[in-house]
């Protein structure tokens, strides 16, 4: 894999990045993508700022390459959250969930590059006028939160390239080197990948969470919670009753009530595979086991140059 704007702006040697998902990028996942080679992100959307203080702390002993830390704009203490990432010395920082407009000069200033995720061509627009320094394109196959517009990564990363001129990452539905050669080829010039690292032996994610997600099949996520956030959910009782309600004409605060307190929390960490959020992309349908990221790592390597040699 041939380095390019995405390799030289992070200092790593693939255009690899490691998506921040909630309850599954700590610093174990993170540190251990960094040292293959890609670009290890924390998740500090479900971590309390004493918990991103000891992984950015772990991370530093764990990994002498770059990485970084993805801030949802909408995490309720953000303020002091960007203080501590700006005072522990942290280099990148991904946002989403919110327009990077107040906090990018911020980080700027602080000698931090900052990376921003979109889901159409008009946030991209939107982020190149703010100054981030790359943009992250994310079709709706990916797991999580989610763009309203649901446009597919295929549909999106063409149209977001034309729009921009910043370094552009692709995200969602990404899991093979096959899935990274056709990105580039559609514009993009790295990849966030999420569902597959968040299925590793690495990952902070239940062992249940991740044998429920290798035993997905085509068609067993799906978006919901749109007037809340519209998130990507394998189908079990909770996601039954969230689409009863939304057929039902339910609102944001009826669908919050089903939900409960802390439920991507219940699902994804505790491994309440049944009644918790179980937040993923729609391809975990193809992953089929968990394994160290080490070789995942290397099976992405390998697989863009046999992709490469098929096309040629």
């Amino acid at each position: 894999m041939e380095k390019n704007r995405i390799t030289e702006l992070f200092g790593i040697k693939y255009p690899i990045v490691q998506g921040g998902m909630v309850w599954c990028s700590g610093w174990r996942l993170a540190s251990a993508v960094s040292n293959a080679g890609g670009l290890g992100l924390l998740g500090a959307g479900s971590m309390h700022p004493e918990t991103l203080e000891e992984n950015i702390a772990k991370m530093k002993e764990a990994t002498d390459k770059p990485w970084g830390v993805n801030v949802p704009l909408m995490y309720p203490e953000i303020d002091r959250l960007m203080k501590l990432i700006i005072d522990s010395g942290v280099k990148i920082v991904f946002t989403s969930a919110g327009s990077p407009k107040k906090f990018t000069p911020m980080l700027h200033e602080a000698g931090i590059t900052v990376v921003h995720v979109v889901s159409s061509s008009k946030f991209a627009r939107k982020c190149e006028e703010a100054g981030v320094d790359a943009i992250v394109a994310e079709g709706f196959e990916a797991g999580g939160h989610n763009g309203r517009e649901e446009t597919t990564t295929m549909t999106l990363i063409p149209q977001v390239r034309r729009a921009t001129s910043l370094p552009l990452i692709a995200a969602g539905g990404i899991a093979s080197g096959e899935a990274i050669l056709a990105s580039m080829v559609l514009g993009a010039e790295g990849v966030q990948i999420g569902t597959l690292f968040a299925l590793t032996e690495e990952s902070s994610a239940s062992e249940a969470f991740k044998q429920r997600c290798i035993s997905t099949e085509e068609g067993d996520t799906m978006l919901c919670l749109k007037k809340i956030a519209p998130t990507r959910l394998i189908k079990n009782s909770l996601y039954d009753k969230v689409k009863e309600a939304e057929d039902g004409g339910a609102s944001a605060d009826d669908l919050r009530a089903i939900l409960g307190k802390a439920a991507s929390k219940r699902g994804i960490f505790e491994g309440d595979i049944d009644s918790g959020e179980l937040e993923i992309g729609q391809i975990a349908s193809a992953i089929k086991a968990v394994r160290p990221v080490a070789e995942v790592m290397k099976e992405l390597v390998d697989g863009v140059e046999r992709a490469k040699e098929k096309i040629m």
